[in-house]
């Protein structure tokens, strides 16, 4: 079945269509990753989103039940250079082609992915539609331009739980050993604003009995639970748009230790007084150096977000602690005098790196986790 992506610039791309069929609206953006395409689909913080895989070949290792980052795929439409045919991994329980056509969701083969990544990383991101049915052209261009803006949205509020619950797993997997288990000696609440399972496993896996609260929980309700520290989660959409999640972090700066990654580090900043901002193309992959610069060492790390803070507009008691080596933007903050600290990266990056995966250990010693 032919399928079409139409960009909000006029640009047409014309494949095949796999998955779900009819229309989908969503930003497209791209992803550098070479693997970890189920996290990907499956990870909330893409809300909203058509992504494209730069990797020419996705497929091949199929799906399974172990690798979801949340209880469904989250992506409005998935493009990439070629589908596998063949799927090899003895992990897998089905192909990617069924697992979407199950999600309801819209993927395209077939299409130059490499020109279209030029033309986003040239352009920027742009919103685009995904169609397989019989409209114009020019029809699904205006219908690409007349869509939402990721800018100001919020989003939030379509991945955030409706309510409170508590998560007991760590690493199930026995081959998965960045992080060593500890049994759960503090509490910490976790305010969902789109989060990873595996930040979950990981907060587990440290020591932690999480109780997890939506992104719209207030100061009061982390509060009444008198957790031993908090943590603020990844998430779709504009930040500055969440501002009931920025006033809720302004009444637990200073209460409780503080660790927010993604998002969670966006609304942190913008709590503490900073600003963010929209980058052109974003950063997505699990490829994207970044600088410690407290210990000048490098890791390589998993990235995924739109937007970015202000490293310019950080308050006096705020410093910058990671920064991206590609185009020099903040990757990460820590407070001078209180026990709050954040990265714009993904410290529990599943398929990895796991270069940063030391970030859930400092926040363990916040807690008074001994090692």
């Amino acid at each position: 079945m032919v399928g079409r992506l139409a960009l909000e610039d006029g640009t047409i791309f014309t494949g095949r269509a796999f998955g779900a069929t009819g229309k989908s609206v969503g930003e497209v953006v791209f992803n550098t990753s070479m693997t970890g395409y189920q996290e990907i689909l499956t990870d909330p913080s893409y809300c909203g989103q058509i992504v494209t895989m730069t990797c020419p070949h996705i497929g091949n290792t199929g799906v399974n039940d172990d690798d979801l980052e949340s209880g469904s795929v989250q992506v409005r439409g998935f493009v990439v250079r070629e589908l596998s045919p063949v799927v090899s991994n003895y992990r897998s329980q089905t192909d990617l082609a069924k697992y979407l056509e199950r999600a309801g969701v819209f993927g395209i083969e077939g299409i130059d992915t490499r020109a279209l990544v030029r033309l986003l990383r040239t352009g920027g991101a742009m919103r685009g539609v995904l169609s397989s049915g019989q409209e114009s052209d020019v029809d699904l261009v205006a219908m690409a331009r007349s869509s939402p803006s990721m800018a100001g949205s919020d989003l939030v509020r379509l991945v955030t739980p409706k309510a409170r619950y508590q998560w007991v797993d760590g690493f199930t997997n026995p081959l998965v050993t960045y992080l060593p288990a500890h049994a759960p000696v503090r509490s910490v609440v976790a305010i969902d604003y789109g989060m990873k399972r595996n930040i979950l496993r990981c907060l587990t896996q440290i020591g932690c009995a999480v109780t997890v609260l939506p992104g719209n929980a207030t100061a009061e309700q982390v509060l009444a639970l008198d957790p031993d520290g908090v943590f603020l989660s990844n998430g779709p959409g504009d930040p500055a748009a969440v501002t009931y999640a920025i006033d809720t972090i302004k009444g637990l700066i200073g209460k409780k230790p503080i660790f927010g990654i993604c998002l969670g580090h966006q609304l942190l900043a913008l709590a503490l007084g900073a600003k963010t901002f929209k980058l052109k193309f974003g950063h997505r992959g699990g490829n994207h150096p970044v600088r410690n610069i407290r210990t000048g060492k490098v890791e390589i790390t998993s990235q995924n977000h739109g937007f970015a803070v202000d490293p310019a507009t950080l308050p006096a008691d705020v410093e910058p602690s990671h920064q991206n080596l590609n185009d020099g933007t903040l990757e990460g903050l820590r407070h001078k005098t209180l026990p709050v600290f954040s990265v714009q990266y993904h410290p529990e990056a599943s398929a990895g790196p796991h270069d940063s995966s030391y970030l859930f250990l400092e926040f363990a010693k916040l807690l008074g986790i001994a090692s």
